[in-house]
């Protein structure tokens, strides 16, 4: 049926579109996105002062640990990828970064005098839903800021993760089909 070896001369071309079409990233696709592009995009996670070698310039200096700040930009480099995203990559990537970064300074301290002082940090707190004074009773909701993405768990608990999901719902949406 096929002339030479009897493969299909067309096989690595509808390869390259099934792949495409899986929307299964290739082996080896990453993001590029760096640390100066999130200091750039996001400076509310940075600190300037005067360098500390008398420089004109002054230093930037991050308020999340390099090597955290570092870990966060290597995964949403591993799971927002740029074929995937398009135009909205970069943005979508640093708020990926953003986002942990913000669970991280969350429960950011600089020790603990005991596990349970450590605990504390991490518990969740929503939007307050009632008050009251005598004998002091406060209440929280998410379901307000939360409602139409449920499904999407920790991305809620940051306005950048509300943002990502946002744009992934977006980004996520397959073409459209009009009889």
């Amino acid at each position: 049926m096929w002339t030479g070896n009897g493969i299909n001369p067309a096989a690595p071309w509808f390869e390259g579109a099934r792949a495409a079409a899986s929307n299964v990233p290739q082996t080896g696709e990453r993001g590029d996105y760096t640390v100066e592009m999130f200091q750039e995009d996001f400076p509310q996670f940075t600190v300037s002062g005067s360098s500390e070698t008398g420089e004109t310039e002054a230093a930037v200096k991050n308020l999340v640990p390099d090597k955290m700040l570092g870990a966060f930009i290597g995964q949403a480099n591993d799971s927002v990828l740029p074929s995937r995203w398009g135009s909205m990559w970069r943005y979508a990537a640093g708020l990926y970064t953003a986002h942990f970064a913000a669970l991280y300074l969350k429960t950011y301290a600089p020790s603990s005098d005991s596990a349970a002082q450590a605990a504390a940090g991490a518990a969740q707190v929503g939007t307050v839903k009632s008050a009251s004074m005598g004998n002091t009773s406060i209440s929280y909701d998410n379901s307000a800021i939360t409602a139409g993405t449920e499904k999407w768990g920790a991305w809620n608990g940051t306005q950048y993760g509300s943002q990502l999901v946002t744009m992934a719902r977006m980004a996520g949406m397959g073409g459209m089909y009009a009889i």
